[in-house]
């Protein structure tokens, strides 16, 4: 769907430079997604896994985010050869919902109640994103951190319209659950797309 060189908003890696390999398609259909534009795959031009990694080197950064969409709806194989010849870290952010493929460096699993993921992305988690959009979320975030290794990264992060009510309960959840951390999405507070 798109690339573009940014700052890394949220979760583990937030702050640090990142180039973005947006896929476009996705079946999971959050009814709170901020780029329902990449739903239709049909819609988007087609580029070559080559072409792709040298643009993401010629950033300057050191890392390449996949994201989509629902990028793990593909083989990506090829694509994360590609970005790790040409020297990159490979990032994904994936609900999960089909099979993992491809050589990462770190998978940031953010699973979604449309469409839930499949068992197999639990054990490749590093981070583990939740999205609170009202009080149940927290539950659905604790059974979600039950299947992660103990390892994994636990964040809590607020869907973005609902940000100013679920914040404090974030706050408040985190104090009394120290083992997880808020994720704020800092690229829409400081308008970085």
């Amino acid at each position: 769907m798109e690339e573009f060189y940014t700052i890394q908003g949220e979760g583990a890696f937030q702050g640090q430079a990142a180039y973005f390999i947006r896929l476009g398609g996705c079946d999971v259909g959050c009814v709170w997604c901020d780029v329902k534009e990449s739903w239709d795959a049909s819609v988007h031009p087609l580029a070559g896994v080559n072409e792709i990694a040298e643009k993401a080197k010629r950033s300057g950064c050191s890392i390449a985010v996949v994201t989509g969409g629902e990028p793990v709806m593909y083989d990506l194989n090829e694509l994360t050869t590609a970005l790790h010849a040409v020297g990159l870290n490979t990032h994904l952010e994936t609900s999960g919902a089909y099979t993992i493929t491809g050589s990462w460096d770190w998978v940031c699993l953010s699973p979604k109640k449309f469409k839930a993921p499949v068992d197999s992305a639990y054990s490749l988690a590093n981070e583990l994103k939740v999205v609170v959009y009202n009080k149940s979320d927290f539950d659905w975030a604790l059974q979600h951190a039950a299947k992660v290794h103990q390892d994994c990264k636990l964040f809590l992060q607020p869907e973005w319209s609902k940000e100013k009510e679920m914040v404090p309960q974030i706050v408040d959840f985190v104090k009394f659950n120290p083992k997880w951390q808020v994720s704020l999405q800092i690229h829409k507070y400081m308008n970085i797309p």
